[in-house]
């Protein structure tokens, strides 16, 4: 009889195993460590900004004698509140439209505030001001497919200039740094909607593709976790 011939599955040396369990180590250890330390610099910076300018009768490192991680933060915090709880009122629109007239007539300092004022109701609003969809559009030529996000239907001048019924605004973000990119004005034809969330798409973007969200078919056969869905998937007709 022929001998068996046995393949014995060769062992992992220990400095193979040691480096394996490092860098398994590394990929849990480092966002939560790199979390924590951009929270403690965003610490920091506030109390730093914030600390001197309040009156050391109010500071309570007076009493201690020793400095308060956060106290400028929540000085912030405060103060911001109250700020926008007072232009709520009728006396605080008149005193901000007073401020911003005089703004205005400051020729260099009314373009940075202006600026500065139109980024931050863009980011701060929580109105329906989001993307809409993620999408794909080819770019930067045919046959080479890029994500994206539907900002809006496209209105105005642009629309009315170009020789198409209906278009999409829509922005063309960079990999691995999402919040740079490309507006474009795209025929409605030549969208291709996803099903997949603006915040998968957006990690699909930053991952530069290595982390990919899962198909609706692959949910259903329970290969990969399912991920919190912006709606319910359509029901089978």
């Amino acid at each position: 009889m022929a001998k068996r011939k046995t393949k014995r599955k060769k062992k992992a040396s220990f400095f193979h195993r040691t480096r394996t369990n490092f860098f398994t180590g590394i990929v849990i250890v480092a966002p939560i460590m790199l979390t924590f330390y951009l929270i403690w610099w965003a610490i920091n910076l506030v109390d730093g900004l914030i600390v001197p300018w309040v009156p050391k009768i109010y500071n309570p490192s007076t009493y201690l004698g020793t400095d308060i991680p956060g106290f400028g933060v929540i000085v912030f915090l405060v103060f911001t509140a109250a700020i926008g709880a007072l232009t709520k009122g009728l006396f605080g629109r008149q005193l901000l439209k007073f401020g911003e007239n005089f703004v205005d007539r400051m020729p260099v300092v009314r373009s940075i505030y202006n600026a500065l004022k139109q980024i931050a109701e863009t980011v701060l609003s929580q109105s329906n001001n989001s993307f809409q969809n993620a999408c794909m559009v080819e770019y930067p030529r045919k046959g080479i497919w890029a994500i994206a996000f539907v900002s809006t239907d496209t209105k105005g001048e642009v629309l009315e200039k170009m020789p198409y019924d209906a278009m999409l605004s829509i922005f063309l973000p960079t990999t691995p740094n999402p919040t740079s990119g490309f507006l474009l004005f795209v025929p409605r034809e030549d969208v291709v909607l996803l099903d997949m969330t603006v915040e998968e798409a957006a990690k699909l973007v930053i991952s530069a593709g290595l982390v990919a969200p899962p198909t609706a078919a692959e949910i259903a056969a329970g290969r990969k976790p399912a991920p919190s869905p912006k709606k319910p998937p359509p029901a089978a007709k």
